[in-house]
């Protein structure tokens, strides 16, 4: 059976106070919209073919674009007139056999383990209704029941007695109804409430009266229902969210020092049991090995680490791969295209682009490494640099195992450095070096035996 992912994410979100729409403001680095969309999907993995359908309004373009070259079909809300209007926009779109899962573009972290019950409901001709009790229900529809406990109808907090009122379990909006009863239903739809809108909502009253039956779920958390409508909300659903991360990881094998000050912007592999302490930003897709640790305040992006490697603090890196039993920092920059070799050392304030450095290599301290190919058991010396651009093209230094590179030198590329060369320090070598040979080349000194220093007048 086909499903039908309908998705609300027409609003303006004027109280999120941005430029930019809100289901585009972000939990855990990725936009809210698409925490929807991809719990969605893999709710509804087993249902056959899936359609994802995405209302949009408010600045339309902005989340078109944001979710450019996935299979998703839009419809535009032109007018808001209420939650089963923008339903309404899809309803000839529907697979004819099929159920459709409702969702909210501003609702990010519903579980899709939550969802798939809803949809199994559906399959079996019911209506599936997600709500949740709450302590204080103020603001949300709630949920009405006759004696025998069967839902028959949502009433809107605007629209609801005081009776109704007193009912502490809400309506989440979020649902799975067969398509061939969802068609008849927002037929039906009136907007003859306080609003003047046209309530999804309504249809749970339709169902009740077609004697279609009507299943309620409830989420194992309250932040699977909670939505943003403002920037407190935003931060209070990312704490949650950071929270689930840290839970997972630990679970996992990781000891944090603090699971209140981790960050989980992406996905983060465990190959084994590893520390982490505070304050560390993992974004991207991350591969952590055995016997890892991670010191305090460190970034790391879209990198494989692998066993027994040792980041000190506040080191950053992004797109690498660090060998096994490395050490790096702290305050070391790895930049995109850094390949570690096993027992290679990255020392403090170093920082390396595109560099290939062997087993064992050590470069400890003050150095920049960019568009270059180091041996094993190489030694660079600190304030080395290689002076890889000449403000168009970019070259290569190639250094060969075994070679000492002395402190405070300027390695000019193109250039080659043999295996077991050695370059004295302060030099600035801008012809290729053979093995094992010295090569020193820097202004001779020159001392002046009755020279006087200059005096303030």
């Amino acid at each position: 059976m086909n499903t039908d992912i309908i998705i609300l994410a027409a609003g303006q979100g004027s109280r999120m106070r941005s430029k930019l729409p809100k289901v585009l403001h972000k939990i855990g680095a990725k936009p809210m919209l698409q925490h929807v969309i991809d719990n969605a999907s893999q709710a509804a993995v087993t249902a056959g073919e899936i359609n994802t359908h995405v209302i949009v309004g408010h600045k339309s373009e902005l989340v078109q674009e944001a979710l450019a070259g996935q299979d998703i079909q839009f419809a535009m809300q032109r007018e808001q007139l209420g939650t089963g209007h923008a339903v309404a926009q899809v309803i000839n779109n529907l697979s004819d056999e099929g159920v459709s899962l409702i969702l909210y573009g501003d609702v990010p972290l519903t579980h899709n383990n939550t969802m798939q019950e809803l949809v199994d409901i559906a399959k079996l001709d019911q209506l599936g209704l997600l709500t949740v009790t709450l302590a204080n229900p103020t603001g949300y529809g709630r949920i009405v029941r006759d004696v025998n406990g069967q839902v028959t109808a949502i009433v809107e907090q605007k629209d609801a007695s005081a009776q109704q009122l007193a009912i502490a379990e809400i309506n989440t909006g979020i649902m799975a109804v067969p398509n061939k009863f969802l068609r008849k239903w927002i037929g039906q739809l009136g907007n003859d409430n306080s609003q003047g809108e046209y309530y999804l909502t309504d249809i749970i009253a339709m169902a009740a009266a077609d004697n279609v039956a009507i299943l309620t779920k409830s989420p194992k958390a309250e932040q699977e229902v909670q939505g943003v409508n403002d920037k407190v909300q935003l931060a209070q659903l990312e704490r949650y969210y950071q929270s689930q991360q840290a839970k997972a990881l630990m679970l996992a094998g990781a000891t944090l020092a603090d699971p209140n000050r981790i960050d989980v912007r992406g996905s983060v592999t465990l190959q084994g049991e590893v520390y982490i302490d505070v304050n560390v930003i993992f974004e991207g897709d991350v591969v952590l090995g055995d016997g890892v640790k991670i010191a305090a305040n460190c970034v790391i992006k879209d990198t494989q680490i692998a066993a027994n490697a040792i980041i000190k603090a506040n080191t950053l890196i992004e797109q690498a791969q660090v060998g096994e039993g490395c050490e790096l920092g702290p305050f070391a920059r790895i930049r995109p295209g850094t390949k570690l070799a096993a027992q290679a050392k990255i020392g403090n304030f170093v920082e390396t682009k595109k560099v290939t450095i062997g087993e064992g290599s050590k470069v400890s301290h003050l150095t920049y490494l960019g568009d270059a190919q180091i041996g094993a058991g190489v030694n660079v010396g600190a304030g080395t640099i290689t002076c890889n651009y000449d403000g168009v093209n970019k070259f290569e230094t190639h250094i060969g195992d075994g070679a000492f590179i002395g402190s405070n030198s300027s390695l000019v590329a193109p250039l080659k450095i043999g295996a077991g060369a050695t370059i004295g320090a302060g030099s600035t070598i801008t012809k290729d070096v053979a093995s094992d040979q010295l090569s020193v080349a820097r202004a001779k000194q020159i001392s002046l035996k009755d020279w006087q220093r200059p005096v303030k007048k």
